[in-house]
Order: structure tokens, then C-alpha cells, then sequence
């Protein structure tokens, strides 16, 4: 992991909120300062770090929705009116071959699979929860999963690093940590 991580221009930052509304102090004094770069950590999802973090913008996860709705609607009309054209001889009464109501329920369920699949891969992708193993080991700290919250920096500029840890703890951080430092080590862990 040192090898990974070893080789970075910037400075780590991690601030360690107790409560909520002084991480979102945190988030809002960043912002007004023109800060970007870092990551929000909570122990629980909360709309206002959502909201602050994304500045009212609705998640892009509805355009992944969206496409895997699209896409399971034509795979849906597709496979059938492919199939009955192969085979025209599955026309009983001079019917349409190809026609939407007995190809409706197929469409639908079609629609529903690819969306909700595409809805979940989305998540994975937008949470990025498959770049989990690949994480600075700043962001791995066992206390935001339990009760706090944190504002991580993985690679600040050098020159903003005091600028940053007083913005940090002038809007209540309980701990601000640069460096090695910012690496949590679990006490009394084997």
C-alpha cells in the first residue's frame, strides 16, 4: 500500500467531527474558501451532507436508471418479435406475427430487470465502492463507521495545508491531523 500512496505531490488533511452540524460548518466554510478535493465520510447517510456535498443536484445514478430502463425495454420487444420472426409458423389465426400486447409483459419485466440492475451497478460505481481496496489509508478509519464524522484531504496543496486545518478547526473538528498522523491505528489491535 506504501507504494500506491507513497508517491503523492500533496499533503494528507483529516478532520474529525463529533457531530453533524459541525462537519456541515466544515463543508460550508470549504466551499466558501473555493476548497475542493476531499472526501465527506459519515457513520449513516444523511440528506444534508448529500445536499451540501452535491450543492442540490440530484444524484447521476437516475441517467444509469434510466439507460438500463431503456435498454431491458428494447431487449424486451426484441427477443420475442426476433423469435416469432424466425418462426412465422406460430401464427394461429392470421394474427399479427410481431404485436405489442403479448409482448407487453415480456417488455415490462425486461425493463424492471435492466433498470434495477443498472440502478445497482450506479451505486457501486457513483459510491465508489469498487475502488475500496485501492482507498488511501486515510479514508479507512474505523471511527466514521461507529460516530463521527470526518472531511479527509488525500492530496492538498502544500501551501494550503495551514490555511485548511483552521478552516478545519474553526468549525469544530474534536481532531485535526496531517501527514502520517492522519493514518488511524486501531488501539490495542493485533
Amino acid at each position: 500500500m506504501t507504494a500506491l500512496y507513497g508517491e503523492r505531490d500533496g499533503a494528507r488533511i483529516k478532520g474529525i467531527y463529533a457531530h453533524l452540524d459541525c462537519l456541515l460548518t466544515g463543508v460550508d466554510r470549504l466551499q466558501r474558501a473555493g476548497v475542493t478535493g476531499y472526501t465527506v465520510m459519515a457513520p449513516l447517510p444523511r440528506h444534508e451532507i448529500e445536499e451540501m456535498v452535491y450543492n442540490g443536484r440530484p444524484s447521476p445514478v437516475r441517467w444509469w436508471t434510466l439507460t438500463g430502463a431503456v435498454t431491458g425495454m428494447t431487449f424486451g420487444f426484441s427477443l420475442p418479435a426476433l423469435t416469432h420472426s424466425q418462426w412465422p409458423m406460430i401464427n394461429p389465426g392470421g394474427k399479427p406475427v410481431v404485436a405489442l400486447p403479448p409482448f407487453a409483459i415480456i417488455m415490462f419485466e425486461c425493463t424492471i430487470l435492466f433498470g434495477a440492475l443498472a440502478t445497482f451497478a450506479g451505486m457501486i460505481f457513483h459510491a465508489g465502492l469498487g475502488a475500496a481496496w485501492f482507498l488511501d489509508p486515510a479514508i479507512q478509519d474505523p471511527r466514521v463507521t461507529d460516530e463521527s464524522f470526518g472531511i479527509v484531504f488525500t492530496n492538498a496543496d502544500h501551501g494550503d495545508v495551514e490555511r485548511i486545518k483552521e478552516i478545519l478547526e474553526g468549525s469544530g473538528a474534536v481532531e485535526v491531523t496531517t501527514g502520517k498522523d492522519t493514518i488511524y491505528e486501531v488501539p490495542n489491535a493485533s
